[in-house]
């Protein structure tokens, strides 16, 4: 009974593995899990309530990261912490950074450039930057953009495709179906915030540059810079000034960040000081769900306070 039982556990062929696949934020995090789908759940670098501008990584997650199959990462311009870790890993193995990914859009911090005809030109950053890691001038937010979470969606199945061919079609059938979620997520937003797109705003920090050129809205300018450093005493006299002039109609702390300054900058100016943005998605459950739910809280929380 013995040999019989050794001969039939040696002639079943092993099943293959899922991949184990590490994300670093949770925009990335929650993309990645409606790609898996059932077959799987990545692992998340950024918990809940940490900040991407200042995080270590553990130990157990530099492992993790050496580990995976697969990880998948804005890339350095947001998370220089991970640069390290993912130098530990094997040659050859397999890492998506969405931010070089082609298909991607990008641009500068600062101002959203425009054409002769006063259209928003989503490539403006190409004429002046050559691609490579600037970290000085780089927006790295580019998930605040949902056609580039729809155009990552399509990567991340291929990639995932390659390293699981048996349920490739699974995941490709899932990017699809989460693509077609954002697309209707993202007419929901346009239509929340187009009585709100005439209506100026400051934020705390230059992050949301993706989301104003996408749906048109009209920031003035923000606290701190994209790295959200310490805004120098020039920086807070210019911004004071506009808001004295009653230019912004609403000025918008952070999640992460302490609101005092916030406050303080809109006092006596009659700018409104709305909900506290989240971009990164910090406050957030992680999960399928994480990244819907960060665009929504984005524009509800803007719509909120330009059109109360």
């Amino acid at each position: 009974m013995r040999y019989i039982i050794t001969l039939f556990a040696t002639a079943t062929p092993a099943l293959a593995e899922v991949p184990k696949v590490v994300a670093d934020i949770p925009p990335v995090h929650a993309l990645v899990a409606q790609v898996m789908g059932d077959l799987g759940q990545p692992d998340l670098l950024l918990a809940k309530g940490a900040d991407e501008h200042d995080f270590q990584l553990k130990p157990s997650q530099a492992g993790a990261v050496a580990d995976a199959d697969l990880v998948v990462w804005i890339g350095p311009e947001l998370t220089p912490w991970l640069d390290g870790a993912m130098d530990s890993r094997p040659e050859g193995a397999s890492a998506l950074a969405l931010l070089d990914a082609e298909g991607t859009v990008r641009r500068p911090y600062g101002e959203a450039k425009t054409d002769d005809h006063g259209h928003e030109d989503e490539h403006a950053d190409e004429a002046g930057h050559d691609h490579g890691h600037d970290h000085g001038s780089e927006d790295p937010h580019a998930w605040l953009d949902p056609g580039n979470a729809q155009v990552w969606l399509g990567l991340i199945a291929a990639d995932l495709g390659k390293l699981d061919p048996d349920n490739a079609a699974t995941y490709t059938a899932n990017a699809a179906a989460a693509s077609e979620q954002i697309a209707a997520l993202d007419a929901e937003l346009q239509a929340l915030l187009a009585p709100v797109k005439d209506k100026p705003f400051v934020a705390f920090h230059d992050a949301y540059g993706y989301f104003v050129d996408h749906y048109g809205l009209k920031q003035m300018g923000s606290i701190a810079e994209g790295d959200a450093a310490s805004p120098g005493a020039a920086r807070l006299a210019d911004l004071r000034a506009t808001l004295e002039a009653g230019e912004v109609l609403c000025i918008f702390p952070e999640v992460q960040h302490d609101p005092a300054l916030v406050s303080q900058m809109a006092e006596g100016t009659g700018a409104k000081v709305g909900g506290a943005l989240d971009p990164v998605g910090s406050s957030l459950e992680p999960g399928p769900g994480a990244y819907a739910a960060l665009l929504r809280g984005l524009a509800q929380t803007i719509a909120d306070c330009a059109g109360s």
